[in-house]
């Protein structure tokens, strides 16, 4: 198996807001698990409880602890959706949030249970137990997350590619956030769409000249429709029309696209889009 690249960015996917929310709730039920078999942290000594009543408090406990995780992959995914997190940053954050943990779970036991041992020692014992908790689900779900990503990427490429003759003479409706109609674009005139704060424009050619229309919606409603008739988004802010890509090149940092338009229009793609954008340009070209 080849070394990872830590200055290469981490898999997209590791960033998805999906993604993010199932390591937060797998991770919790691994450990509130993990606490309730292994009994680290000296749970068994908190109270004379039962079982059940065990269950609850380090249910408490755990989820208590969990917010460090959960915080931290709040920060992550609005510091690095739109840039590059290479491995070594984000094993680096995920060390962090071991320490941080551990530090919580340690100051738990030192002052509401009264722990005799030095504080030291009950940090070194915290970090180890809590490093199973977190790196265990976070090495299994990487690797889960890998497999589904690469199976809907061979399934994409298992679907039979669309009939753009069809396609390219449709006109395509723009509905507003009311579901009301506002315009009706030829595909094959269709550039991108832009977002604009609580807007969209829509940019298309008109005899050669580029014109937009100002629609009240979000990308992200629009996003699902316009995937099917060969739009991609690719970036935050752009869903553009892959029939009319004429080049897809790599700037000194990004790489960028460039659509078959009279006048120069360049669209940038973003890190996190990147990959998926390539996979596009495979697939829309039938190149397998």
């Amino acid at each position: 198996m080849a070394l990872v690249n830590l200055d290469q960015p981490i898999p997209p996917y590791l960033l998805k807001k999906k993604n993010i929310k199932r390591l937060i709730v797998y991770t919790s039920l691994f450990a509130l698990l993990f606490i309730n078999i292994y009994a680290p942290f000296g749970v068994t000594f908190w109270f004379t409880v039962n079982k059940w009543q065990l269950l609850f408090y380090s249910s408490l406990i755990i989820l208590t602890g969990v917010i460090v995780v959960v915080i931290s992959r709040i920060i992550m995914y609005h510091l690095y959706r739109e840039k590059p997190l290479s491995y070594f940053k984000y094993f680096l954050w995920v060390g962090a949030e071991i320490f941080f943990m551990a530090l919580f779970y340690a100051l738990f036991e030192l002052i509401f249970l009264h722990d005799q041992r030095s504080f030291y020692e009950i940090l070194r014992v915290s970090m180890l137990n809590t490093a199973l908790v977190l790196l265990l689900p976070y090495a299994v779900l990487w690797l889960y997350f890998s497999y589904e990503d690469k199976s809907q990427y061979i399934e994409q490429l298992n679907e039979t590619p669309p009939d753009r003759t069809n396609i390219e003479g449709m006109f395509i409706p723009f509905l507003d956030e009311k579901g009301v109609l506002r315009i009706s674009i030829k595909f094959a005139d269709l550039l991108y769409l832009e977002a604009n704060d609580n807007y969209v424009n829509i940019y298309h050619q008109v005899e050669g000249k580029i014109e937009s229309f100002l629609l009240r919606n979000s990308l992200k409603n629009l996003e699902s429709g316009l995937q099917r008739l060969g739009m991609v988004r690719c970036h935050r802010s752009y869903i553009v029309n892959f029939s009319r890509v004429r080049v897809i090149y790599k700037n000194s940092s990004n790489l960028v696209i460039e659509l078959d338009t009279h006048e120069r229009t360049q669209i940038p793609v973003s890190k996190n889009y990147a990959e998926n954008i390539v996979r596009q340009f495979v697939f829309y070209n039938g190149v397998h």
